[in-house]
């Protein structure tokens, strides 16, 4: 567990910049900038990077991607600096629950692959390589999006004993489990052998 040394007062000013960071929709921006509709309405509903792939248009996935990634990261990144390290784990925590719970869509956001990724990046560089590589080669085995996420956010936490930051495990542990939530329809499709395989239109 990470040791919380800032006053309350800033903790809170982190946790709630970072979720207002993080509940910025990008894909809804990027796909009606392109022209391309109101993205909870194609494919899956879903306002991550892998949804806006699947109308077509590759650059408006990979700045999806990026930013929704990115989001993660800044928060981190300027609670870190303006604050401390205990607070830029709170910003990281706040700014994935933005990403999954934005209050701009009624609390109904991505899943939140992209911008767990980002976060660790930004938290712990190796342990966030670690994890893109992990999604990386799992995606490359089986080209499923949804297994390789689930996977790389499982062993987030492992990496982190690897790496020997045992501080951020709690929060590893905490945002795997919501991933792992989130991917519920993913696992139960999964099961069932029915999940689509990347590249494949719904």
């Amino acid at each position: 567990m990470p040791i919380f040394e800032t006053a309350l007062s800033l903790l809170i000013a982190a946790a709630v910049f970072g979720y207002l960071l993080g509940s910025v929709p990008f894909g809804i921006v990027i796909t009606r900038a392109f022209g391309l509709g109101d993205l909870r309405k194609i494919g899956s509903g879903n306002i991550g990077a892998t949804n806006v792939l699947r109308t077509g248009n590759k650059p408006a996935a990979a700045a999806t991607l990026i930013l929704d990634a990115a989001k993660g990261g800044i928060a981190v990144l300027i609670v870190r600096a303006v604050i401390g390290p205990d607070a830029a784990q709170v910003a990281a925590f706040a700014a994935f629950l933005g990403h999954l719970y934005p209050v701009w869509l009624g609390f109904r956001g991505g899943k939140g692959v992209a911008t767990f990724l980002g976060t660790f990046l930004a938290l712990c560089w190796p342990v966030g390589l670690l994890c893109c590589g992990t999604w990386l080669v799992m995606a490359m085995l089986f080209r499923i999006s949804s297994l390789a996420a689930l996977v790389a956010a499982a062993m987030a936490p492992v990496w982190m004993v690897v790496i020997g930051e045992v501080h951020m495990i709690a929060l590893a542990v905490l945002l795997a489990a919501l991933v792992v939530l989130r991917h519920h329809t993913n696992i139960a499709r999964l099961r069932a052998g029915t999940e689509p395989k990347i590249g494949a239109k719904r």
